[in-house]
C-alpha cells in the first residue's frame, strides 16, 4: 500500500508537464486534466511529470500512476464521463472498506471530467504472482481469495445494490446469441437454435434465480485480485507502491463497480473457471469446496441441502458458471467486433470449453451441447438448419 506524503509544498519539484508521457485523443480533456492534477499536486505531494499509464480494461477507463514526492506512487483513474458513470465505483469502494476489504481508496473524485485520485495498492495482480504450473503453490492465494469473499458476501443487505435479476441474467444471456453466434459466427438465430436458446435459458434462469442472495462482486477473477503487500524491509525489488511499513495479507479487490444483489454463486463460479486461466478440475474442486466449508461455519449455506450435500451446491455453481461462460463468449466477440479490441477473443475457446463440459454433465443441457458443438465444428452434420462459416 502506498505511504501517504505529508511533505511541505515547498519541498516538491515542480518540472514541466510532459503531456506526451500518456497519449490523449481529445485535446481539451488533456488540458482539462493538466490542470486537474497541478491543482491537485501540492496537497498530495504528487510528480505530475512521472504521470504514466498503469493499465486499461475492456471498458472506456484507463488507470495512471503518479508518483509521489514522499515515495510511493498514487493511481488516477481516467473515466470520461460521456461514456462511464464512477459513482457506483465510489460508493461500492466504501462499501467494500465497510465490510473490511482491501480496495483502493478514493482521495479526490471530480465527478465533472470523470478523474479520480486513488490509493495505489501496487503493480503485482494474483494472476501476476500466480504459478500456472503447479495448482498446489497457489492455494494460499486461493484461500485468501476466499476469505475476501466471504467478507463481502457476509457484509450482504438487500435494497443496497441493483439486484441481479431475472432481467438482467436474460440480457447478459442474450450476448451469447446476439454476439457469438449471430455476429462471430454467422449462425442464423431461427427455428431450432432459437428454440434451443430459449429453453436453455429458460432453465439457467430458473435455477439461478432459485439461489441464496448476496452481494456479487461480478467478475471475481486473479485478474482483479491485486497480491499482497510486502513488509518494506523484506520487499525485493519490485514497482513502486507495493510495500508499506507492516505489509497486508489481504488480497486487493479491483473493478467491482457493477456489482449487484444476486446469486451466492456467481463469485466463486468467476474465481474458479476464469477468463484468462484454466485449472484441472481437482483444484477447481478443492479450492470450492474449502470455500463451501467456510461459508458453511459462515451460515451462507442454509438453503435446502447444500449445508450438508457439497454436490448440490456443487450443480448449483455449475448452473450459475454456464450463464456467465454464455456471457463472456458474448462479450468478448463484441469487444473484438464493435470495439476493436481482438486479443479478448482469443479466449473465447476457454469459455467455449467450460459450456460445453458443463452441458455435458446435465440431460437438460444435451440440446445446448449438440448446438455449440455443431458451431465449433466438434461434431457431424446432426441436422442443424446452418453451416459452419
Amino acid at each position: 500500500m502506498v505511504r501517504q506524503p505529508h511533505s511541505d509544498p515547498a519541498d516538491l519539484a515542480t518540472p514541466p508537464m510532459q503531456p506526451a508521457a500518456v497519449p490523449w485523443t481529445d485535446p481539451a480533456r488533456a488540458a482539462a486534466f493538466d490542470r486537474w492534477l497541478q491543482a491537485l499536486a501540492p496537497q498530495h505531494g504528487l510528480h505530475p511529470a512521472s504521470v504514466r499509464l498503469a493499465s486499461a480494461d475492456a471498458s472506456f477507463r484507463r488507470y495512471l500512476r503518479v508518483d509521489c514526492a514522499g515515495g510511493g506512487s498514487l493511481i488516477i483513474m481516467d473515466a470520461p464521463p460521456t461514456q462511464e458513470n464512477c459513482e457506483p465505483f465510489v460508493r461500492i469502494a466504501a462499501l467494500m472498506a465497510g465490510a473490511g476489504l482491501r480496495v483502493p481508496q478514493v482521495l479526490e473524485w471530480d465527478a465533472a471530467e470523470g478523474f479520480l485520485l486513488l490509493t495505489d495498492l501496487g503493480s503485482r495482480t494474483m494472476m501476476d504472482v500466480i504459478d500456472r504450473e503447479q495448482p498446489e503453490a497457489n492455494r494460499p492465494l486461493y484461500v485468501a481469495a476466499l476469505d475476501a469473499l466471504l467478507a463481502w458476501q457476509q457484509a450482504s443487505a438487500p435494497a443496497v445494490l441493483p439486484a441481479y435479476d431475472e432481467a438482467l441474467l436474460r440480457r447478459e444471456l442474450a450476448l451469447f446469441p446476439d454476439w457469438y453466434l449471430a455476429r462471430h459466427r454467422n449462425v442464423p438465430l431461427a427455428g431450432k437454435v432459437a428454440e434451443t436458446l430459449e429453453r436453455t435459458f429458460a432453465l439457467i434462469v430458473q435455477r439461478n434465480l432459485a439461489a441464496p442472495q448476496v452481494y456479487v462482486h461480478r467478475d471475481f477473477m486473479p485478474r482483479n485480485l491485486m497480491a499482497p503487500t510486502l513488509p518494506a524491509q523484506g520487499r525485493p525489488g519490485g514497482g513502486s507502491g507495493m510495500a508499506s511499513p507492516a505489509g497486508d495479507a489481504r488480497l486487493g479487490v479491483l473493478d467491482f463497480q457493477d456489482a449487484v444483489y444476486g446469486p451466492l454463486t456467481y463469485d466463486i463460479a468467476s474465481l474458479m473457471r476464469d477468463a484468462f486461466l484454466s485449472w484441472e478440475e481437482d483444484f477447481v474442486l478443492d479450492i470450492t469446496i474449502r470455500y463451501w466449508e467456510k461459508a458453511r461455519k459462515a451460515g451462507l449455506m442454509d438453503f435446502e441441502d447444500w449445508h450438508s450435500d457439497f454436490g448440490a451446491f456443487w450443480r448449483a455453481v455449475e448452473w450459475m458458471g454456464l450463464q456467465r461462460h454464455l456471457k463472456v463468449a458474448g462479450i468478448f466477440a463484441r469487444l473484438t467486433l464493435r470495439d476493436g479490441k481482438p486479443r479478448y477473443l482469443a479466449d473465447a475457446p476457454r469459455f467455449i470449453g467450460y459450456i460445453r463440459a458443463t452441458a455435458a454433465r446435465y440431460r437438460e443441457l444435451t440440446p445446448l451441447l449438440r448446438l455449440v458443438d455443431e458451431v465449433e465444428g466438434l461434431q457431424g452434420a446432426s441436422g442443424w438448419a446452418f453451416g459452419r462459416v
